[in-house]
């Protein structure tokens, strides 16, 4: 990895119920305490629980907001940065990290799930979605977590392989 630390984004819906809020945040401290940087939309919901998760763990942690006024952004975060781009957002989320952890299901997570498949990023979902073709057949790109530990573990082994 290198002497700069890894960037992995945490995706996942503004809204999360405690189940959900608690896996983000351990998969923000299990990534803080492995010396990762924890980005994510700066938002609330898994985005909140991920930099919290961070924080507490004395991780460093960046949003890239939607908005175009900082002040928007969950108390949790190291950094925020305004975009004022809306949704479109989503592609500097995926695009400043070097892999990408997805909690929990919604519509701006499929979109967000996308993005790091077609450019080669890394990518495992814990409690969310799962793609297949028209056949039925799991589409690869996707790789499948049960658990905070076992997403963290995926994506960290695979940026040591390259």
């Amino acid at each position: 990895m290198g002497a700069t630390p890894p960037y992995v984004a945490v995706i996942g819906p503004s809204e999360a119920d405690g189940e959900m809020y608690d896996l983000a945040r351990q998969v923000g401290g299990l990534l803080a305490g492995r010396g990762a940087v924890v980005v994510c939309g700066g938002l609330g919901g898994v985005m909140e629980a991920a930099a919290r998760g961070a924080a507490e763990q004395g991780g460093t942690s960046l949003g890239i907001l939607p908005g175009a006024d900082r002040s928007a952004a969950n108390r949790y975060l190291t950094m925020a940065v305004a975009t004022g781009m809306g949704e479109l957002r989503n592609a500097l989320v995926v695009r400043a990290s070097d892999a990408v952890i997805a909690v929990g299901a919604s519509w701006g997570t499929l979109s967000e799930l996308a993005l790091p498949v077609r450019s080669g990023v890394a990518v495992v979902a814990v409690r969310g979605w799962s793609v297949v073709n028209v056949a039925g057949a799991e589409v690869p790109g996707v790789g499948v977590a049960v658990s905070a530990e076992e997403a963290v573990e995926a994506v960290l082994g695979t940026l040591r392989r390259h």
